[in-house]
């Protein structure tokens, strides 16, 4: 197993693989520094994860008076995108968290609770040990839940049962990777799914997917597995400029691609999993199939105290799933004026990861500190998203692009071709993205 412990001070070293690139990607530190603003207002901030940390401390160096409290119950703050590198035997398994309190802002109060309901119209969030906090202000980003329960036959603390695993939990990346290994081993039959509610990282099925190709390759045992990857979309990838080069890449590995599939339950006693086809919201055919290794998803929703406090959309394809009701590019709540959502639990028409979550945080905090000011929020926010799909151990497929689906490479990536997988572009994701999430996103300042 490759280790990748990268300490503060070697960040700037490391960060030099795309120097420019970490610099330009969220505006310098100087310009995440020098705005400032004397507005005042208690601000409560939902959820201490990528977006309410980040921009906890990013309102915490703008606002010279800040009073801003987070409500989360986590004692460890995990980087989620290692947890396909996890999986696939690059990361050890200690190499994606914090201690929680190590990465509350100083001076950002901590209440360690969840939340119960949210109160809009009284302005209070009751948590479920600690009682009502009143807000002026309200950040509402607590991610989104894996629905385990969405699916027969299993639940998170069964995953490995019957060999059927999920990387996106730390526990179930952990054990993905010893059971990949164990499966080109043996050989035999692989199923890889995604899901068909909106969900978080959408490229991490296909990365798990193609790094077991790759390390079967490796240890020269290729001829003995057999790879399917199932999708509930009607096509394996939304942006037409990277489509095509990641189809050619799953026919080129022999990895058998199935549409319009998602799956219903899974018995890990006899290595079934059931798949329903799905066209125009019909089940057109169910099916059985034995495997020797699965990965699959679970369905998201946003968490239930958002509908219960009515903060969620109320019309569209998706609003069974819960999404908070905002404006897509101010990120204000389209009822709530005083209340900004981003990330995970929002509605935003766009990809749910920690790179769009980046190009959010700076946005959404102009815009409420222009909301305390008694402003208009004038910042727009163009839907940036990016997923660096990992074809191989050494390759990634940068795919970077705005709600309109085109791509947005970033500098220095836009002067290479990136409709085709590079090198550089996996030595960001492996060794530059974690040190700039903890050092620069979760410190205010990239």
């Amino acid at each position: 197993m490759q280790k990748n412990n990268i300490d503060r001070r070697n960040f700037l070293k490391i960060a030099g693989i795309g120097g420019a690139a970490l610099a330009a990607a969220g505006g310098a530190t100087y310009a995440a520094t020098k705005f400032s603003s004397n507005a005042k207002g208690k601000i409560v901030i939902v959820g201490g994860g990528a977006a309410g940390l980040s921009i906890a401390a990013r309102l915490n160096r703008w606002l010279e008076n800040p009073d801003i409290t987070v409500v989360d119950p986590s004692d460890r703050h995990y980087y989620q995108p290692g947890f396909t590198l996890i999986g696939g035997g690059v990361y050890g398994a200690d190499d994606v968290y914090k201690a929680q309190k190590d990465c509350i802002p100083s001076g950002v109060k901590w209440v360690k609770d969840s939340v119960a309901i949210v109160d809009a119209d009284k302005k209070t969030v009751k948590t479920i040990k600690s009682g009502e906090i009143a807000y002026d202000f309200l950040v509402l980003t607590p991610g989104l839940e894996l629905r385990w329960d969405m699916v027969e036959g299993i639940d998170e603390a069964g995953l490995g049962a019957g060999n059927a695993h999920c990387i996106y939990c730390h526990s179930g990346a952990i054990k993905t990777w010893a059971a990949i290994q164990e499966f080109v081993k043996k050989g035999g039959k692989g199923i890889y799914t995604d899901t068909y509610t909106k969900h978080k990282c959408g490229g991490a099925p296909k990365k798990i997917c193609l790094l077991t190709e790759h390390h079967a390759r490796k240890q020269n045992r290729r001829d003995a597995i057999d790879l399917n990857f199932y999708t509930a979309s009607k096509e394996l990838y939304d942006v037409p400029y990277f489509t095509p080069r990641l189809l050619e890449i799953y026919k080129e590995r022999n990895v058998h691609l199935n549409t319009n599939t998602r799956v219903k339950g899974i018995d890990t006693a006899s290595k079934k999993v059931w798949l329903d086809t799905v066209k125009d919201g019909k089940i057109v055919k169910s099916v059985a199939e034995d495997y020797d290794f699965l990965h699959f998803l679970p369905p998201m929703t946003a968490p239930k105290f958002v509908t219960e406090s009515g903060l969620s959309a109320t019309s569209g394809k998706r609003v069974s799933e819960g999404w908070v009701s905002v404006d897509k590019h101010t990120l204000v709540h389209t009822k709530y004026k005083n209340i900004i959502s981003f990330g995970d639990v929002s509605g935003l028409p766009t990809s749910k990861t920690s790179a769009a979550i980046r190009k959010q945080v700076p946005i959404a905090a102009r815009n409420l500190i222009s909301l305390m000011e008694d402003k208009e929020p004038a910042f727009s926010y163009d839907g940036y998203a990016a997923c660096p799909i990992i074809t191989d151990y050494g390759h990634v497929l940068m795919c970077e692009f705005d709600y309109k689906k085109e791509r947005m490479n970033s500098f220095p990536l836009n002067m290479l071709d990136m409709s085709k997988e590079s090198r550089l572009a996996w030595m960001l994701k492996v060794y530059a993205l974690k040190p700039m999430y903890f050092y620069g996103m979760l410190n205010g300042i990239a």
